[in-house]
């Protein structure tokens, strides 16, 4: 349950966006950097979990200079506000839904989502490994920003299991680690160029330039060695052990601290 800090912080910021920039942690000067390495035919970009789609908005700065795209969200409250702001982005098409892995290519099929779109923010808190693979397997997005469970270090593979019923909870159990994540870079001939924090871009390889990182550089350069990430994230200090295990050890860990969930998730 240490992670409803978390939940608060961003319903403190909701209330008084004034105190934080659009962006969580300034992933805005990051998307800046790796879309200057993209020839772009559109400006297109693609918000799954989009929230209000103003407080820690990744996207947003790109609405804001005319882009085209699509935001998705499924909490009411959260919609409501976001349709009530984006009326102002006639170029961006609006959905209130649960994005599965069952149903993420019928979503951008229906609001015609280029196949090699430039942007793809995901941020779902829970089976983001599984909605990632389905989408890659027919689409193409040119900058991925795909947020990992940051506490959990390479080289363990994590990802909550895909299940229809599954909500995060609030607490540590959520997401994938960018080991899991980096099996995707393979498979689908990505590169992870860089870890801000707790959000990993990755390109495609055919797009030069920007270095393929190991998913082990990747942490350290982008977590374990932020002198701030401590006063960043002070809710996984209960995690913190984790970063100084043996592998083995380290996922006896995880099995003990997420032992409620047995059989929802992969760990290896």
């Amino acid at each position: 349950m240490v992670e409803k800090v978390k939940y608060f912080i961003k319903k403190i910021r909701h209330h008084f966006p004034q105190l934080s920039p659009s962006s969580n942690l300034g992933e805005e000067k990051v998307i800046k950097k790796y879309l200057k390495y993209i020839k772009r035919k559109d400006n297109y970009c693609v918000d799954i979990a989009a929230s209000d789609g103003m407080t820690q908005s990744n996207t947003l700065f790109l609405y804001k200079k005319n882009w085209g795209g699509l935001a998705v969200e499924f909490d009411s409250k959260k919609f409501a506000i976001l349709s009530s702001h984006y009326k102002k982005f006639p170029n961006v098409t609006l959905m209130k839904v649960k994005v599965t892995p069952d149903n993420v290519l019928a979503i951008l099929k229906s609001s015609s989502t280029p196949k090699n779109f430039t942007f793809l923010n995901l941020d779902i808190d829970s089976y983001d490994y599984f909605v990632l693979d389905k989408l890659l397997s027919d689409y193409r997005p040119r900058l991925i920003c795909s947020e990992i469970n940051e506490k959990i270090p390479p080289p363990i593979k994590f990802t909550v299991k895909y299940s229809p019923n599954h909500y995060w909870q609030g607490d540590h159990f959520y997401g994938q680690s960018i080991s899991q994540l980096y099996k995707l870079c393979r498979k689908y001939k990505y590169k992870l160029v860089a870890l801000h924090y707790c959000n990993a871009f990755l390109m495609p390889q055919e797009i030069t330039g920007p270095q393929n990182l190991s998913p082990r550089l990747a942490y350290d350069d982008g977590y374990r060695n932020k002198v701030d990430r401590k006063k960043k994230f002070p809710w996984n200090k209960d995690m913190e052990e984790l970063q100084h295990m043996p592998t083995k050890k380290g996922i006896d860990f995880i099995n003990n601290k997420f032992s409620e969930y047995q059989r929802t998730y992969v760990c290896r």
